[in-house]
Parts: structure tokens; C-alpha cells; sequence
């Protein structure tokens, strides 16, 4: 699943973030994770996406700074392929099919990233776990 919409979210220069990442704009994706790369400086995730078209296309989602990452529990081993997600993040100026994630849900555990300012924080359990629509905007918010 894949949704687009415009936001007044702002992206913070932070290195080349907001030069390589349209932070007015904001993108959910749904899919299975295919490799998670905890590198520095930034660890990445790769996700196949099925689109609305037919074929399953691989998207790059780009994370916080590992230093920070480790400093709020995530590990080498926080993500695994075939993991299903849902990520709301802002798009690739240029690119195409690459996000700089604002929020990553697990819903089979209700793991959540987010990214809230400048700061990563995780959360490991959850007693609602958002749906696709819930992240494209299409409910309010449940408290």
C-alpha cells in the first residue's frame, strides 16, 4: 500500500537530510522487510512494497543516527526480514521510492520508531496498533 500526502511537517537540516528528503511532504508504505542495515551513520531498512499495479517494488527507509538509535535500545536485531511494517516518512526529493522515516509500526508486536524532533524514541508494546488508514490520515487519531 502506498499513500501520499502534503504536510506542514518540517524536516530539520540535520547533515543533508532536508536536501535529500522533502520534509512538506509525507508518504506511508506497507510491506515486508527484505534487510535491515544497522551501519553508521545512518542505518537503513529495506522494504518490499506491493504496488497498486501489480509488481512488488523494493523501497530504501532511512533512520536516525545509529549512535542515537543504540542509545534508545535498537539493535542489529531490533528489525528482521519478513518483519510487516508500516512507515510514514517524508520522500526523496529526487529519488524515487526512498524515505526518511518519521514512524515505523510493527503491528504484530507493536513495536513503534518515531522520530519526535530531532530525537528517536521506540516503544515495544502497544495497546492499539495503528492500521494503514490510521497512518495515511484517513481516521483521527486513537488515543
Amino acid at each position: 500500500m502506498l499513500a501520499i500526502a502534503a504536510t506542514g511537517t518540517a524536516t530539520s537540516a540535520h547533515h543533508s537530510i532536508a536536501g535529500i528528503y522533502d520534509g512538506s511532504q509525507q508518504v506511508t508504505i506497507e510491506g515486508a522487510i527484505a534487510r535491515f542495515h544497522f551501519v553508521n551513520p545512518h542505518p537503513f531498512v529495506v522494504v518490499d512494497v506491493a504496488d497498486q499495479t501489480g509488481p512488488t517494488r523494493q523501497w530504501r527507509l532511512e533512520l536516525d543516527n545509529r549512535h542515537e538509535l543504540v542509545a534508545v535500545g535498537m539493535t542489529a536485531d531490533t528489525l528482521k526480514p519478513g518483519d510487516r511494517i508500516l512507515v510514514v516518512g517524508s520522500p526523496g526529493r529526487t529519488q524515487t521510492r526512498i524515505l526518511y522515516v518519521r514512524r515505523l509500526d510493527r503491528p504484530a508486536d507493536g513495536f513503534r520508531y518515531e522520530q519526535v524532533g530531532s530525537s528517536p524514541r521506540i516503544r515495544t508494546t502497544s495497546e492499539h496498533v495503528d492500521t494503514p488508514a490510521d497512518l495515511a490520515g484517513l481516521r483521527p487519531p486513537r488515543p
